[in-house]
């Protein structure tokens, strides 16, 4: 079983910052990859930012230089979205994802949603 817990979501005027926080918890044996996705209503859910176990990190173009991915020095298996100078078209339900493998014999893969936080940046 594996348990999201998500957070950070809020108001916040442009030019402004807020973070995100996306733990992950459970019988978990590797856990491969987080990403946090943004869906705009009425529009198809993207990805904004992800990380790999190895520290990789992938970025859409409209975020990069504003938002950082990073994980949790001590918990590593909790993940942060810190977003900066934020904009109106950052507004959306920002959702956690994360993939890997469960413990059991064999591990068997798992691909969980969170259950979504809202962002809002008045224009």
């Amino acid at each position: 079983q594996v348990h999201m817990a998500e957070s950070g979501g809020g108001l916040v005027q442009p030019g402004g910052s807020l973070r995100l926080s996306c733990e992950v918890s459970g019988t978990i044996y590797s856990l491969n990859a987080i990403g946090w996705y943004r869906q705009i209503l009425g529009k198809e859910r993207e990805l904004v930012a992800s990380i790999t176990s190895g520290g990789s990190t992938n970025y859409e173009d409209s975020v990069k230089g504003r938002f950082t991915i990073l994980r949790d020095t001590y918990a590593k298996n909790t993940v942060y979205l810190q977003m900066n100078r934020l904009k109106a078209e950052d507004t959306a339900v920002y959702y956690c994802n994360a993939r890997g493998y469960t413990e059991g014999s064999p591990p068997r893969v798992f691909d969980y949603w969170g259950q979504g936080t809202q962002v809002t940046v008045p224009s």
